[in-house]
């Protein structure tokens, strides 16, 4: 049975795209099985892995309003072991459209139950927004990754998304984790990055992740490239940043593991 992780911050801006891109492709590369929902109407991450919108047949609209299913709406790509869900400017207004359907907040969560039996991992990369789409993704996951760029503004929306989240568990997924926090576009030598890290671990401790996401000219570059900077360059400091992120990750699933059995 796979993970699905809902990325999610509501400050756009943030690396919430980069993340999940880099995070999917280093997963591959371990011999994982990954797909990414595409669930941002920019479609960033879609156009991340050199997919062409005008190509594409079926995309998560399609799925969420049953005109197809989610493995109709697969896009391989050229990273190992990493397929992607691609989106396009149609799913922009998907939260008005799901106002009158029923279960309106599940439909990503239904279509994803099959998924999760072939793939490892699905990585969910949310809109910047606090709407329908994003209560469905958090709905739909097991755990939320929350990037946090280190600057005082992103402390309100930590604490927004928070509250939502906690709505989620209430009425939708009483089950839903926090993955964890994730620092992005970080600048030792700047004053406030150790003072965002700082105070964040004073309210959230537990959940913030050891790995920090450098502000790194190679996760700028990839994209237009059409694919993730461990592919790009192997040898930068965000690749390697993601790396560590997923060994992290991967070693807190172990913990988790233990713990469950011990119970």
């Amino acid at each position: 049975m796979g993970k699905i992780i809902a990325v999610s911050n509501q400050k756009g801006g943030v690396g919430k795209s980069t993340t999940v891109v880099n995070l999917a492709a280093v997963f591959g590369l371990k011999g994982k099985k990954v797909l990414i929902v595409d669930f941002d109407p920019q479609g960033n991450t879609t156009t991340s892995f050199g997919i062409k919108k005008k190509s594409i047949r079926n995309t998560v609209f399609d799925v969420i309003f049953e005109e197809c299913s989610i493995f109709e709406a697969v896009v391989p790509t050229s990273c190992r072991g990493v397929s992607v869900v691609p989106t396009t400017q149609d799913l922009s207004g998907a939260s008005v459209s799901l106002v009158n359907e029923k279960d309106r907040a599940m439909k990503l969560r239904n279509a994803l139950i099959p998924a999760k039996e072939f793939y490892d991992y699905i990585f969910i990369d949310c809109p910047p927004t606090l709407d329908m789409l994003t209560i469905n993704a958090l709905a739909a996951a097991d755990s939320v990754l929350i990037p946090l760029q280190c600057e005082f503004l992103s402390l309100e929306g930590l604490v927004e998304l928070h509250n939502t989240i906690n709505r989620v568990k209430v009425s939708f997924n009483p089950d839903l984790d926090i993955e964890g926090i994730l620092f992005t576009m970080c600048v030792e030598r700047y004053k406030i990055t150790g003072q965002i890290i700082s105070e964040v671990k004073k309210h959230f401790a537990k959940e913030v992740f050891e790995t920090t996401i450098p502000r790194n000219v190679a996760l700028s570059e990839a994209p237009s490239f059409g694919e993730p900077a461990i592919y790009y360059d192997k040898k930068a400091k965000g690749s390697k940043a993601y790396e560590n992120l997923a060994k992290e990750i991967a070693k807190r699933e172990k913990k988790k593991a233990a713990k469950n059995k011990e119970k």
